[in-house]
């Protein structure tokens, strides 16, 4: 996109909140800002869509379920979505990553060692995880996804978006293949749905790249790049060291011999064993600040700085959720990647400070960023013992004092024993999930059961309609996961009914598009179009509609699918056989079929009179409603009278002839005689065209 386009958006306000104050970057389906959040006086990112997507209903649909539903997930390693909005076009407020993407880094002609993109494969690894725990597959995992923040920590961005743009009528430039083909996996050239695996097989495209700097399985066009690794298994260069063998099983053609994110990320702790400890990872920046002062005149640097931005999710209780979330995770370790003097400093690899989750595997020695924790200072004394003299005193002065610390340590462990067996049984409440009910109150009643709970936990159940979670599965809890309750507690589930209801509008008569709009003003989508044939609505118009085995519901599910029935207009008639019967009777069969009749008749030797010989079009052709069959009825034979010869000249005679419609033959006689008989004879009946003979004599 042009510079002018990127900056004349500069200082607009989408929402009546978000200034937009930077360029960050700019796709075929959406340009980047940073912006200034001014009710929260903190810094973001903002992403808006293509002004074109804002006609498109089903994307718009779909991008509210899809922003809603990824504003829900909240991982370390999953960028934040804070915000959404349609201001001339939908847009997107993000967590704001000043450490640019991977992709940035790549193009700068940097690349990576095998001990770094261990730390970015683990990152997004257990990102990938969580989200596919939940039902979320990303589809378009590639190096311009994996953000880094100012700290160093990547983040996936865009969870949700390329699910909702291939719902669209938009298609970006090239082809219309969900994700990027570079790092498509090749079950994504098939129709139907994907699962986890597919990120898989795309994150290990992007970490051969970021070490060997190409992509493998790469031909002229998508259809060729996919249809050459549906049958390829992906080649891993040497340059990758100890992931090689992890990296291989990654990029398996079929999806069913690829490891899941977890055996993913279990596999790199494997090879982390080794692998000589990582070097920080050279960031690219999310912004030039010379770039911006040259487009903008302005100073981005005195935008409020992101340090003053709360984490995502920091006082909302989200925290909660994400580390009761890390109880279902698996067991390996994340690399923790540090700032070491402030949030300007290049990011390292903690060796002092680490952070760990559920995730924790056995440490590494020459790994260290898998450590888990660090040798503590020993602990101190109690008491000092400085010798010399009076130590004897010392010692008499110290033995009451050690009487009266013991007695209090007795009388506090009693305490505690009492408390500790009168207080109520607790437990952590688990991670729930979009789980089924009955899988919900089960995991619930087996938590409590584990706990020794006498009295298990008050499961108080709510509902509402949900566009995402399908009916009956739980949308939410409370508490939140991770919250420390006691036995007895009640529990809140919040469970879907799954989408509302809309009134089907009536739809008989209507165009298919004048169909298609009501349909979509109730949220309701057209399935199948079928033709039918219909001798009262005319072709093209709305006959019938149905949902399934159900004939013109009255309501359906918000989303469900309409099928039409479009009247193709009255069906073909056949032209029945008409020849041999009377003129009348054709013309009645004609009149039953739908069809005109035209009557003429002409002389046929072999037809009686008043039969019909045939028709045009002929008997058994298919035509129209309405078309004229013309009906051929004879007239039987064509006969003629031989004229009277007697007192007229031969030339008279032969005149006679002729228009009587005969023919003249021979002459017999006197050659100066007249004419005085014919044969045939005159009088009779005969048929045009016959030869008469003449008689003469004097």
């Amino acid at each position: 996109m042009a510079t002018s386009r990127l900056t004349e958006q500069l200082g607009r306000v989408l929402g009546g909140r978000y200034r937009l104050n930077a360029p960050i970057g700019t796709g075929a389906s959406a340009q980047v800002y940073l912006a200034d959040d001014v009710t929260l006086r903190r810094r973001v990112a903002v992403k808006v869509l293509h002004p074109a997507l804002a006609d498109d209903e089903a994307f718009l649909r779909r991008f509210r379920a899809e922003a809603r539903a990824a504003a829900a997930l909240s991982h370390p390693n999953l960028m934040a979505v804070y915000d959404w909005g349609e201001d001339d076009g939908p847009y997107l407020v993000l967590e704001f990553l000043g450490g640019g993407s991977l992709r940035a880094m790549l193009d700068q002609g940097r690349r990576v060692s095998p001990s770094q993109a261990l730390v970015i494969g683990l990152d997004t690894a257990r990102a990938l995880h969580f989200a596919h725990q939940r039902g979320f597959v990303h589809r378009d995992v590639k190096p311009a996804n994996l953000l880094f923040g100012d700290d160093g920590r990547l983040r996936i961005a865009d969870f949700g978006l390329a699910r909702a743009l291939s719902e669209a009528a938009w298609t970006e430039p090239g082809d219309g293949l969900v994700g990027t083909a570079r790092y498509a996996a090749p079950e994504q050239a098939k129709s139907g749905g994907v699962d986890g695996k597919a990120d898989v097989y795309s994150l290990g495209l992007v970490l051969i790249e970021a070490v060997s700097g190409s992509v493998p399985l790469v031909a002229d066009s998508t259809l060729a790049t996919l249809a050459l690794r549906a049958d390829s298994p992906v080649p891993v260069p040497a340059s990758l060291g100890p992931l090689v063998a992890v990296l291989e099983r990654v990029g398996r053609p079929e999806p069913a011999e690829r490891p899941d994110a977890a055996e993913l990320g279990r596999g790199l702790c494997a090879a982390a064993r080794q692998l000589d400890r990582p070097e920080p990872l050279p960031l690219a920046g999310a912004v030039d600040l010379a770039t911006v002062r040259e487009l903008t005149g302005a100073d981005p640097t005195l935008l409020p700085p992101s340090a003053t931005e709360p984490a995502p999710g920091a006082g909302t209780g989200a925290e909660d959720g994400a580390d009761g979330a890390r109880a279902q995770e698996p067991t390996f370790t994340r690399p923790v990647v540090a700032s070491a003097g402030g949030d300007d400093a290049p990011p390292t690899v903690g060796t002092t400070t680490t952070t760990t989750s559920t995730m924790s595997g056995p440490p590494t020695a020459r790994f260290e960023g898998l450590e888990m924790f660090d040798a503590g200072a020993p602990a101190p004394t109690l008491f000092d013992d400085q010798g010399g003299a009076g130590e004897e005193q010392r010692r008499r002065r110290r033995w009451p004092w050690l009487v009266l610390v013991l007695v209090l340590v007795a009388g506090t462990a009693a305490g505690l024993v009492a408390y500790l067996q009168t207080r109520p049984a607790t437990a952590e409440v688990p991670v729930i999930g979009q789980v089924p009910l009955a899988q919900a109150e089960a995991l619930l009643a087996q938590t409590g059961a584990r706990a020794g709970f006498e009295r298990p936990w008050v499961v108080e159940i709510e509902q509402d309609h949900n566009e995402v979670v399908a009916e009956g599965h739980v949308i939410r809890q409370d508490p939140p996961p991770g919250r420390i309750i006691e036995e007895g507690a009640r529990v809140t589930l919040l469970v879907s009914l799954g989408p509302p209801f809309r009134d089907v509008p009536p739809l008989e008569g209507l165009t298919q598009d004048e169909a298609e709009e009501a349909l979509a003003e109730v949220e309701l989508i057209v399935g199948r179009v079928r033709t039918a044939d219909s001798e009262t609505v005319e072709a093209g118009l709305v006959l019938d509609w149905s949902a399934g085995d159900v004939e013109r519901p009255a309501e359906l599910r918000q989303g469900s699918a309409v099928d039409l029935v479009l009247s193709g207009g009255p069906a073909p008639r056949t032209v029945p056989e008409l020849a041999g019967m009377t003129g009348d009777q054709a013309v009645a069969a004609l009149e039953q079929e739908g069809l005109d009749a035209e009557v003429v008749t002409r002389f046929d030797d072999e037809v009686d009179e008043g039969v019909v010989i045939g028709s045009d079009p002929t008997g058994g052709t298919s035509v129209e409603r309405g078309t004229t069959v013309t009906v051929v009825v004879s007239r039987g034979r064509d006969l003629v009278t031989v004229p009277d010869i007697v007192g007229k000249t031969l030339d008279e005679v032969n005149e006679a002839l002729e228009e009587a419609g005969l023919r003249v033959g021979d002459l017999s006689g006197n050659a100066k005689g007249r004419p005085f008989a014919t044969d045939p004879e005159t009088g009779s009946k005969v048929d045009r065209d016959t030869v008469v003979d003449i008689f003469l004599r004097r």
